[in-house]
């Protein structure tokens, strides 16, 4: 496959050729001021051209360059050893600037391209940049609709699917910021990388940068064009003024061709993180244990309710209990509400020693980081809250509250103080961190803390996570904290300091399904809940959750819902039945703690949507139809000679003997799903 750049300004044509999976290498060209990215095959053209690499804006003015000159030196660096390819440059437009862009190869990521720039001024007055672009790219289109399936990790209000079709027009920011809707500002941050795909290969770009950063990275594909384009742009929070001679970088972002859908690109993706200190986590084994949520009582639960359910919630098995939001007197105040505690944190003691009674770890809600307007802890500490260009405070709308700095020295101390009252005197196991608001801060012009550089919270936020999670296993080692930036795209950032991930409020069974897909290739060792089965589809949705190896979960009620709860979550004998199969299940197989095999199936270009997890020696495949019934199944990745059992282990059937091809066909019915386990036969 070649990969086609046509960059204006260097007189470049650059490909690069199957396999995509393969070596790429900047191969300097005789004149030196233009450069090929190839490999050694042929194939269809990906990339149709690029603009420059990215331009540098300054006073509103976009600047693209010329190379003059090229040299190229060997490299060790924290990504291992490999080869940077310097090209000097010289603007031909507007103020005088300079650019040196560095392409830089590594062994270790051999079909990965790190890319970097260094503007600077060069005329005889100063400048102000307003921001820059890097690895803008012309996608070519080759498929009939949809063009392309991507990864795209922007974080908005409207709560979209992580992985989506692109047809004939799309566009999408994908800004890292928050992203105001309306009066608030309370989603933002995610993935700072985006995945397009054909089916014969892909493209990804981002930044590896150690800390988060406020990009944008768009995703633009216009009505008669036969590419998507897609590029990394910075724009600055304030513009930087630079006095001649003075430069400005860009930050170390990178391009990476792959084969297949975006599962190895992001595993390859997490791998150079890995190398900048950003380190995904490994979760203890309490994370993978089933639980019970009390929200199905909501906030106006009673604690003889929560207590009345725990006889069902021991003899269903599941081993977590959690207590949610509702206890506390606000959103900042954290002390216990009279209403339903009336005998303050003796009550509080109480129901955690039940949980505990009956054989269940307690883990308790809470969404740090918010403070209600007219606390106590406002009025203590006023100078506590991220304030925006006017001055004012920045709302979090779900809860109607106000935003606390991550970095403030007053809100660390009294949130990891809380922390410790969470899990030392009241007695929790875990916590459950809970709030779109969770992922992200906005610039913070607050004079008490640093208006001089007011992208300090957005980037020291994984801190704030980090104290949070030493805090509490400070006191109990293995102590889960599971985080849910409801709707958000995780924050990758912010993943190393949690030790269970969650679908966060889905809006489907796919978004389960895709979410999981994503956080299994970016952390494969942290677990990953599955959320209420109350939020999958037709709320019982069991085959979802066992299929991708999610941790299963509930909101039910027993043996009466909540009068002032307006939908029921009644466990009834039918709920009861499913759930019983779910959790044996579950318990049985273990698939949470499987390996993830990527590269068998393309997530969305291949039909019926299919996962599958190795285990225990087994192959277990989860197949899933939406707009028709399929007849047959191939079971790719068996070894051919081989002969198989295949079994449907949800409903309990075995669907017979295959003996594993080039092309191993299972003839079976699907409308819906179907979950099976291919075990080899042994003479």
């Amino acid at each position: 496959m070649k990969l086609y750049l046509a960059i204006a300004g260097l007189a470049l044509t650059a490909c690069v050729t199957a396999p995509v999976s393969g070596d790429l290498s900047v191969v300097p060209e005789e004149n030196g001021t233009s450069f090929r990215i190839e490999n050694a095959a042929t194939a269809t053209p990906l990339i149709k051209s690029a603009t420059d690499f990215g331009t540098v804006s300054v006073s509103g003015q976009e600047i693209s360059f010329k190379t003059v000159s090229s040299s190229k030196k060997a490299v060790s660096d924290e990504f291992g050893n490999g080869t940077c390819y310097i090209y000097n440059g010289e603007s031909v437009s507007g103020p005088s600037m300079t650019r040196q862009l560095k392409l830089s190869v590594y062994d270790a990521f051999p079909s990965t391209i790190i890319v970097s720039a260094e503007y600077g001024n060069a005329s005889g007055d100063a400048v102000s940049v307003d921001g820059w672009s890097l690895c803008d790219l012309k996608v070519q289109t080759d498929t009939p609709e949809p063009y392309f399936w991507s990864f795209q990790g922007q974080s908005t209000s409207a709560r979209a699917d992580w992985l989506l079709p692109i047809g004939e027009e799309f566009y999408q920011r994908n800004y890292m910021g928050m992203n105001p809707a309306e009066d608030h500002v309370d989603y933002g941050g995610g993935v700072p990388v985006v995945c397009l795909w054909r089916r014969d290969a892909g493209v990804m770009i981002g930044h590896i940068e150690p800390t988060p950063q406020i990009v944008s990275l768009p995703v633009d594909k216009k009505a008669g064009n036969d590419y998507a384009q897609i590029s990394i742009v910075k724009e600055y929070t304030d513009p930087v003024s630079l006095a001649p001679g003075q430069t400005v970088s860009s930050y170390t972002c990178f391009i990476s061709a792959f084969s297949g859908d975006c599962f190895q690109a992001l595993r390859n993706y997490a791998g150079l993180l890995d190398r900048v200190g950003v380190k995904m986590p490994e979760s203890v084994p309490e994370a993978y244990e089933t639980a019970w949520c009390a929200w199905g009582y909501e906030r106006k639960f009673t604690i003889a309710e929560i207590v009345g359910t725990l006889p069902k919630v021991q003899e269903l098995g599941f081993k977590w209990a959690t207590l949610d939001d509702g206890y506390q007197i606000a959103e900042g105040d954290w002390d216990l509400t009279r209403e339903r505690f009336p005998n303050g944190d003796a009550d509080m003691k109480y129901m955690v020693d039940q949980f505990h009674n009956y054989g269940l770890k307690a883990e308790l809600w809470w969404t740090p980081l918010a403070a209600d307007p007219g606390t106590e802890f406002l009025k203590k500490y006023p100078n506590s809250l991220i304030l925006g260009k006017d001055g004012q405070p920045r709302k979090i709308e779900w809860w109607d509250s106000w935003f606390l700095s991550p970095v403030d020295e007053d809100v660390r101390r009294e949130q990891s103080a809380l922390v410790h009252k969470f899990i030392a005197d009241y007695g929790f196991d875990g916590l459950k961190l809970d709030g779109q608001h969770l992922n992200c801060v906005s610039p913070d012009y607050n004079p008490a803390h640093h208006p001089e550089d007011p992208e300090k919270d957005f980037r020291e936020l994984p801190g704030f996570y980090k104290l949070i999670l030493e805090t509490a296993q400070a006191v109990k080692p293995n102590a889960v904290i599971q985080y849910c930036p409801c709707g958000d795209c995780f924050s990758v950032y912010n993943l190393p300091y949690i030790g269970k991930a969650v679908s966060s409020d889905p809006t489907s069974s796919w978004q389960i399904r895709s979410k999981g897909y994503v956080l299994r290739a970016l952390a494969p060792k942290l677990a990953y809940y599955g959320d209420h089965i109350e939020l999958s589809d037709n709320e019982n949705d069991y085959p979802t959750q066992l299929g991708i190896g999610a941790v299963i979960g509930t909101k039910f009620t027993w043996p009466k819902d909540n009068p002032y709860v307006k939908h029921s979550y009644l466990l009834t004998p039918e709920k009861e039945a499913l759930m019983k199969n779910a959790l044996k299940i579950y318990e049985e197989k273990q698939l949470a703690k499987g390996e993830y095999v990527p590269g068998l199936y393309d997530i969305g270009f291949d039909y019926p949507e299919t996962h599958v997890i190795r285990q225990n020696g087994n192959l277990y495949y989860a197949f899933y139809t939406s707009s028709k019934p399929v007849y047959s199944v191939e079971l790719r990745g068996l070894e051919a000679g081989k002969t198989y059992r295949v079994d449907d282990y949800y409903n309990h059937r075995n669907l017979g003997l295959v003996t594993a091809s080039q092309s191993t066909v299972l003839d079976v019915e699907i409308n819906g799903s179907l979950l099976v386990e291919v075990s080899e036969v042994n003479d």
